[in-house]
């Protein structure tokens, strides 16, 4: 009996310890059936420094659209959006430096305008000279700076609950950290649960294995993310070069987004010369 209740104890452990590396890999599959559905491929890019992991995809001479995931977040996000783009544009979707594939250098220099610098060196390494530009929260914030700092190289954009602009009323994660309790910086298994229920107003059901992987990943990132963070959050806010931008610009919100309140989106709208 002792020895049936050791061998238990010893499965347990083993399940325990593998569970979150069991959703890893299954990440890693999902990501690959779903960027093989979209025809895009995994091509690491070296710029000054480093190197960007992205998927890419469509013929190099169709027009180019660079896809910029949020805060946390990485390439990945992008993969069920991209495959409706494939056959008209010349996709690119990076992570973002100190996100996903990329490795996290302390001290690297986060701030959106680093990150910015990154992207034009990106599409340089591409030779793309143009692009047409999306982003979400905090990759919105990025390419808003991109059309106002190099306007040259931004044919438009969609801004996707744009992080970037002075908030124009409370918000429940501005108040959090004020706090001192970012939701993006986690320390336990509720705390991801909490964090993962204020990123969608109705989430889908997600395995238990990918959600454990997922907060194992927070977690172990803590100190990383609070890093990022603070570069991001130290940045400039956009309203002053707004009014520079003169690409059209689509603004994208939804009606109960609890991280960048959907108010915000007028402060785009009265900022941005060619937006709706």
């Amino acid at each position: 009996m002792l020895v049936i209740v050791a061998l238990l104890a010893l499965l347990g452990l083993g399940v325990w310890l593998t569970y979150p590396r069991v959703g890893n890999l299954l990440f890693v599959l999902i990501a690959q059936v779903q960027a093989r559905r979209a025809r895009l491929k995994g091509v690491v890019v070296p710029i000054k420094g480093m190197t960007l992991a992205t998927w890419q995809g469509g013929e190099r001479q169709s027009p180019a659209l660079l896809l910029i995931h949020g805060f946390s977040a990485d390439k990945g996000v992008w993969l069920d959006f991209a495959r409706y783009f494939t056959d008209d544009y010349r996709v690119i979707i990076p992570d973002l430096a100190g996100h996903g594939s990329n490795a996290f250098v302390p001290g690297g220099d986060y701030s959106i305008a680093a990150q910015a610098r990154r992207m034009v060196a990106l599409l340089d390494a591409c030779q793309v000279a143009q692009v047409h530009v999306i982003g979400s929260s905090m990759g919105a914030y990025i390419a808003s700076w991109l059309a106002a700092q190099y306007p040259e190289r931004v044919l438009s954009m969609v801004l996707i609950g744009a992080a970037g602009v002075q908030l124009p009323q409370p918000n429940e994660v501005e108040e959090l950290v004020n706090a001192g309790d970012n939701p993006f910086l986690i320390h336990t298994r509720a705390q991801f649960d909490r964090f993962f229920a204020m990123t969608m107003a109705s989430p889908p059901w997600i395995p238990e294995v990918l959600l454990a992987a997922e907060a194992a990943v927070y977690i172990k990132r803590r100190a990383e993310l609070a890093e990022i963070f603070a570069d991001f959050e130290g940045s400039p806010r956009l309203e002053p070069w707004l009014p520079e931008v003169r690409v059209p610009s689509l603004i994208l919100w939804g009606r109960e987004d609890r991280m960048v309140p959907v108010a915000s989106a007028q402060t785009w709208l009265a900022g941005l010369a060619q937006a709706q």
